[in-house]
């Protein structure tokens, strides 16, 4: 009885798998996967312009892992992009602060620190390429000791991510936080 049910589960299991379609990235390649839904009754509207600020503040655990945060930005971008949201569509800000703050080091000093490179180096690039404007914290810098230590090149620095948040809900972005 017992290896029916495990050979049930298993079939059912392995049928699941067979029937996922490989994931899409319409507007970051490589990152932020995501399925079509042909099902789908609901879509963003094509005719408007999209102006999003992203609060990233989730770091990782180990700190070899993909920041979770950003690959949700790439996702978000690429959502609606599979939905017919042009690239051009799209103003996307991030400000990345607290636990997050170390994704923004560049190689050298993320390794000394960690003892591996930053693994959200081409994530980084990737966003940065898909117009997505990438600030980090200056107070958050300080805070962790980072001020002084090289960063990645699509990183620009800000007094705050609070300035930031303020100034871009200000201007009418909706924001997100991750």
């Amino acid at each position: 009885m017992k290896f029916v049910v495990l050979a049930i589960l298993l079939t059912i299991t392995f049928t699941v798998q067979a029937q996922m379609p490989d994931p899409q990235y319409p507007i970051v390649p490589d990152f932020g996967g995501i399925y079509a839904i042909p099902e789908a009754q609901k879509y963003p509207d094509t005719t408007l312009s999209y102006q999003v600020v992203v609060d990233v503040t989730q770091g990782v655990e180990k700190p070899d892992q993909l920041n979770p945060s950003l690959n949700n930005i790439a996702r978000m971008l690429n959502l609606h992009g599979i939905s017919g949201i042009k690239k051009e569509q799209l103003e996307v800000v991030a400000v990345i602060h607290a636990s997050a703050t170390p994704v923004v080091l560049a190689d050298e000093t993320y390794q000394q620190a960690f003892g591996c490179n930053n693994p959200n180096n081409e994530l980084i690039r990737a966003l940065s390429e898909a117009g997505v404007s990438l600030f980090v914290c200056g107070q958050s810098l300080l805070a962790r000791n980072y001020y002084d230590y090289p960063l990645h090149p699509d990183i620009t620095i800000s007094i705050s991510a609070l300035t930031v948040l303020t100034e871009y809900q200000r201007k009418g972005y909706a924001l997100l936080k991750f």
